[in-house]
């Protein structure tokens, strides 16, 4: 054990290959498409449930001819 005092780490370099940057780019790009899909899904019900709940109580403004 130490004895309270703090093991500072400095990292001076990483050294990843640029296409296994692009590779990880394209996976999260991939991964991002059903992700987006179940939030809009999620948003899509959520408000439903607010327009069953609450749409017939609030007042549409309608134009005038």
């Amino acid at each position: 054990m130490t004895n309270g005092a703090a093991n500072l780490v400095t990292i001076r370099d990483i050294d990843v290959p640029f296409w296994r940057i692009v590779m990880i780019m394209i996976k999260w790009s991939i991964a991002a498409i059903p992700a987006t899909i179940i939030l809009v899904a999620i948003w899509v019900l959520v408000g439903g449930l607010f327009a069953a709940l609450f749409g017939p109580h609030m007042p549409m403004n309608t134009p005038g001819p």
